[in-house]
């Protein structure tokens, strides 16, 4: 834990054994009510998720499932 001040410009300094952790140029900031969290963000987003969905079907496919499923739920 660590207690850090707002300048002028209301921006903090992060301190470096907290930067080491997030290893990246950019955080997400999520305001929790009386909290803010901040998520760091991969610099390549995608090649995180690479592999982690394993789908044998084409992007056709599963969006016809899909408009099927949703017009099915509304009762058309």
């Amino acid at each position: 834990m660590s207690i850090v001040e707002l300048d002028e410009k209301g921006r903090i300094t992060i301190p470096k054994r907290l930067r080491r952790i997030i290893r990246g140029k950019k955080v997400l900031l999520i305001s929790l009510g009386d909290k803010i969290e901040i998520v760091p963000i991969p610099e390549d987003p995608f090649k995180v998720l690479k592999g982690s969905l394993n789908i044998k079907r084409s992007f056709k496919e599963l969006r016809r499932e899909a408009e099927y499923l949703a017009e099915k739920e509304a009762g058309v």
